[in-house]
């Protein structure tokens, strides 16, 4: 069975979660404190960061390769595309999260950040969520009509977005009604931690 060390509130294990959950398998969370991360995560993780997922002797780090691992080894319902083309699109997709809109979830995520850093950061993710708008005036998910590891990726960020105080403009009302779309899932529903439940009101 799988094990999953999962941040209660961090985003990049709720990734992990949801993916779990839309495959529908047998696994195990064990919730951590991400501000009192025990010292057994350091020894399975060199960085001291979350998700860690454990399978008999694998330990994977890393959300993006936990669940394409998780995709490639329980391949029902796929989350990758199966084309080459577009699964090489898709993880320039994920790429492209990690740089331009997760780099700054660390930011606000951390205790150390200055309040001037915390501004640039929120301002960051809002401006690049507003590249994205256009993608969904013309399609459900991210790659189409079909729910894919994109939409996983970005949907713990997208929940956060009130908590995180930023504050989309009235344009972006089809990257809020994608976002609900997401929401709604059985799955995301399922992944969320009462923590997680409580960023929204």
């Amino acid at each position: 069975m799988m094990t999953l060390y999962s941040g209660t509130t961090c985003p990049f294990s709720q990734r992990s979660r949801i993916v779990l959950y839309e495959k529908g398998m047998d696994f195990q969370i064990i919730d951590v404190d991400v501000f009192n991360l025990p010292e057994d995560i350091s020894l399975m993780n060199p960085y001291n960061r979350l998700p860690v997922l454990v399978e008999r002797e694998l330990i994977l780090h890393e959300s993006n390769i936990i669940n394409e691992y998780i995709d490639e080894r329980f391949p029902h319902p796929q989350l990758m595309p199966a084309e080459p083309v577009m699964r090489s699109r898709a993880r320039l997709f994920l790429f492209r999260f990690e740089t331009e809109l997760f780099t700054h979830v660390s930011t606000l995520e951390s205790t150390s950040s200055n309040k001037a850093s915390i501004d640039k950061a929120r301002m960051a993710i809002r401006d690049n969520l507003l590249q994205i708008v256009p993608v969904f005036a013309k399609q459900k998910y991210m790659l189409g009509e079909d729910f894919t590891m994109l939409d996983v990726a970005i949907a713990p960020l997208l929940w956060r977005l009130e908590h995180y105080q930023i504050q989309l403009p009235k344009q972006a009302s089809p990257l809020l009604k994608y976002a609900e779309r997401l929401f709604s899932r059985p799955a995301y529903i399922d992944s969320l931690s009462p923590a997680e439940k409580a960023m929204r009101k």
